[in-house]
């Protein structure tokens, strides 16, 4: 039998490796937008594309970590993410040397005067960064299942407060320090260097788990999630499903149109990318 894992140091550990992880997702966002800006004319339509891409692949690894979540086998869900985060540290690493840094593709990349430019950008995050992207996009909302497992008498929404505390840092730190100090390779390499530092938290998350995955419950249960239970809230029906998720979208669009908008009127820079 495994010792359960203990509570000292369990809470800044787990709250360690969502605050990077959100912080790391946003960054790159603006690191790979800045780096190919120029390759398709600085047009304000650049930065819409990357954000339809980073949107869509925010909202798959959110589906992936909740499907992961819902097996009951412990170990097989360590199994599988573990080797998603290996395969996108393998692709990261065998890009050295090749690329100016992991994640900014080298000029060889740069697209065509007859290709489209949205599905070349499209395809370009998607092989530059899909993979990482799609690991960090499911940290949150993974870690908050497992530890509201490892320790059931928990809430673990204080973790998804902190994944936006990493969120808003990502935000300010781009335009404030990022842009100022340090080219776009640097800024890479940087936050190539902050990509391994958070597997290895990430690792140590996993650890906690595996010690304690013989006392996982089916289900989690704590206080908030006891108090719902009581209420037998009857589960959404697919109307209003398609409801949240309709008003969801209204909220993207109203950001990149108001984001293009900006960008047109004034100047296609990151700062105006982090205003809206």
């Amino acid at each position: 039998m495994h010792d359960p894992a203990p509570r000292s140091g369990t809470s800044a550990l787990f709250a360690a490796t969502i605050g990077v992880g959100a912080f790391l997702l946003f960054e790159v966002q603006f690191i790979l937008g800045k780096q190919i800006l120029p390759w398709f004319g600085g047009a304000p339509a650049v930065w819409t594309t990357c954000m339809l891409f980073f949107q869509v692949a925010l909202l798959l690894g959110y589906g992936y970590a909740h499907g992961l979540a819902g097996l009951r086998s412990a170990s097989r869900q360590r199994t599988i993410h573990l080797s998603a985060l290996a395969l996108a540290v393998g692709l990261l690493v065998l890009r050295i040397g090749l690329w100016p840094s992991p994640i900014t593709p080298s000029d060889a990349w740069k697209p065509g005067a007859e290709a489209g430019p949205i599905l070349s950008i499209l395809g370009l995050l998607l092989f530059t960064i899909g993979l990482p992207f799609l690991v960090l996009a499911a940290t949150g909302p993974l870690l908050q299942a497992w530890f509201a497992r490892t320790f059931p008498d928990r809430s673990p929404y204080r973790l998804y407060a902190l994944s936006n505390l990493g969120s808003l840092g990502a935000l300010l730190a781009y335009p404030l320090v990022f842009e100022l100090l340090w080219g776009a390779v640097t800024q890479a390499w940087i936050w190539s260097a902050a990509y391994l530092i958070y597997v290895a938290a990430f690792l140590g998350c996993a650890a906690l788990v595996w010690r304690s995955a013989p006392t996982w419950p089916i289900e989690p249960v704590y206080p908030a999630t006891a108090a719902l239970a009581a209420e037998a809230t009857p589960r959404p029906r697919l109307g209003g499903l398609a409801l949240w998720i309709a008003l969801s979208a209204c909220g993207c669009a109203l950001l990149l149109a108001t984001t293009q908008q900006m960008c047109q009127d004034v100047a296609v820079i990151p700062f105006l990318w982090v205003l809206p």
